[in-house]
């Protein structure tokens, strides 16, 4: 059968077999190309969805911290409820941030006796209610037990120390990005009522 071929097809014909799989192997070539910039501008655009997120995230539980009483379980709710979490508690697309990632401080203003400049120091020993609070702001308002700021922070909760940053977890772990960490978001506002 292939003896009754013109000389000049049977030479084209172990070309155009070499020839077949190159658009294969030149596909892959691309897509592997393709899907990783891809890939690239999603990560991309999560981790300033994240770097808003966060933010907006510690704004939300500052405001609510402020005129909301500090015992653990209302600290607990605000927590949960800045989060703007899923059903598990977890941020949207913000693995792996949870309401344990929320660090919420009550600070006083001390006055330093030299140069009479004000530092945030947590306040200490902390008020038995707000009560207590407004009545010791009102005898001193620099007293270290006089709550008059209230701060949100997102800290790793495994980290020892003051306030460790969180790492980034990437949504296909397709590369080790561990080294990456998530953007300090940290909000001071006013104590306002503090539930009085």
């Amino acid at each position: 059968m292939s003896e009754n071929k013109p000389p000049a097809a049977r030479r084209r014909l172990p070309r155009v077999l070499r020839q077949r799989g190159v658009s294969s192997v030149e596909f892959a070539l691309l897509a592997i190309i393709f899907f990783s910039m891809v890939f690239g501008i999603i990560e991309t655009a999560r981790a300033v969805y994240l770097l808003n997120t966060l933010q907006e995230v510690t704004r939300r539980a500052a405001a609510e911290a402020a005129n909301s009483p500090f015992d653990q379980a209302t600290i607990d709710q605000i927590r949960e409820r800045a989060l703007l979490g899923t059903v598990d508690g977890k941020l949207i697309l913000g693995d792996p941030v949870t309401p344990d990632h929320l660090k919420i401080d009550y600070l006083a203003l001390a006055r330093d006796p030299d140069s009479q400049a004000l530092t945030m120091v947590p306040a200490s020993p902390m008020p038995s209610d707000p009560t207590s609070n407004y009545l010791n702001c009102l005898s001193n308002p620099y007293a270290s037990n006089c709550i008059r700021l209230v701060r949100v922070r997102i800290c790793d909760p495994d980290a020892a120390g003051e306030c460790g940053s969180v790492p980034y977890q990437m949504l296909l772990p397709l590369i080790d990005f561990t080294a990456l960490r998530l953007p300090h978001a940290t909000t001071v506002v006013p104590a306002q009522t503090l539930g009085r």
